[in-house]
């Protein structure tokens, strides 16, 4: 007597399943969250942050410009003309209002840092920090 198991089995197929649909579905969405991602420019330069006890972590979505011992501002490891920071700044606020944070070395005048907000406030930025160290 033939049971339904019996019947069942001699019917039965192999099935492949095909892997080539679910890899490439796989590499499209790696693909599109590296091109998505957001990448976050450093100053380029190597500061001496000061430190203080009050310091915050902010977004790492912002702007950082660098403002060396030398009194010399920096974006992107290159130098900035202080005369530049404005339409620096005014052109990345334009797409996206980020915050500006000024990475100022400790050893730096404070009367070159104070111009360099001024500068980054004249150009539209409503939020403007300096980097600390946290003690």
């Amino acid at each position: 007597m033939k049971t339904w198991r019996d019947e069942w089995d001699q019917g039965e197929r192999k099935v492949d399943i095909n892997m080539s649909p679910l890899i490439d579905c796989i590499f499209l969405l790696l693909i599109f969250f590296i091109v998505t991602a957001v990448f976050v420019r450093e100053s380029g330069v190597e500061v001496n942050r000061p430190q203080a006890v009050s310091a915050e972590e902010l977004d790492r979505n912002s702007l950082q410009i660098a403002l060396g011992a030398d009194g010399m501002a920096y974006y992107d490891g290159q130098p900035l003309p202080m005369d530049r920071v404005r339409g620096l700044v005014a052109r990345q606020l334009r797409t996206k209002k980020t915050p500006v944070i000024v990475i100022a070395d400790a050893d730096a005048r404070s009367g070159r840092l104070i111009e360099l907000i001024d500068e980054c406030k004249l150009a539209g930025a409503e939020q403007v920090h300096v980097a600390t160290e946290r003690k």
